[in-house]
């Protein structure tokens, strides 16, 4: 499974398309607005574990699938960034639920190999506005939630966004210890969700 994940991580890296629409600074926080596309997508919800642990058993189970774990035995190769959609608590906290995801390689989203894991399942989403703010390093679970925080504060009460959700990508292999990327994203309310993302009152 290592040489699997190895191959997966060190080929050649597809990224998930999107168009930056304007760029801001607010409270010394740098965002973008971004218009991502849409398309097909393999995506994994684990439940009842705390984010960090959910994390990596999805990214996992999602690396395996690109690898070849799928009725074809093909390696697909790799995208980024793996995408985790967090859902917060209303104090901040974030719940024991996530849904990773990662956008399948453009070759195969037409027709994209069914995965062996029945957990993984195939959506196929919509594009989306969304804004963005980016940082480096080893990005763990109170990482995600304090540049969330910060993100929201520098948006302010203009810009209308999901309360309920939001996504954490990371871009590069756990091997990679220098120029780490990772971001979290708020999706705009005035475009629509991602299948498979339920907004909640």
């Amino acid at each position: 499974m290592l040489g699997m994940i190895k191959n997966s991580l060190l080929s050649t890296v597809e990224a998930w398309p999107y168009q930056v629409l304007r760029k801001g600074e607010k409270e010394q926080l740098s965002y973008e607005e971004r218009e991502c596309e849409g398309g097909r997508f393999a995506v994994v919800e684990v439940v009842g574990k705390p984010f960090d642990e959910a994390s990596k058993e999805g990214v996992l189970k999602l690396l395996k699938y690109v690898g070849g774990t799928n009725d074809k035995g093909i390696g697909m190769g790799m995208t980024a960034p793996v995408s985790i959609t967090a859902f917060p608590a209303e104090d901040g906290s974030l719940q024991q639920k996530v849904k990773v995801s990662l956008r399948i390689p453009s070759q195969f989203q037409a027709n994209p190999p069914c995965p062996s894991d029945e957990s993984i399942k195939i959506e196929e989403r919509q594009g989306m506005t969304i804004y963005s703010t980016q940082f480096g390093g080893y990005a763990k679970e109170m990482d995600y939630m304090n540049y969330a925080a910060k993100l929201k504060s520098a948006l302010g009460s203009e810009a209308a966004y999901h309360k309920d959700f939001y996504f954490c990508n990371g871009y590069d292999p756990p091997m990679k210890p220098y120029g780490r990327r990772n971001e979290v994203l708020e999706g705009e309310t005035s475009k629509p969700l991602p299948v498979g993302l339920v907004q909640h009152s």
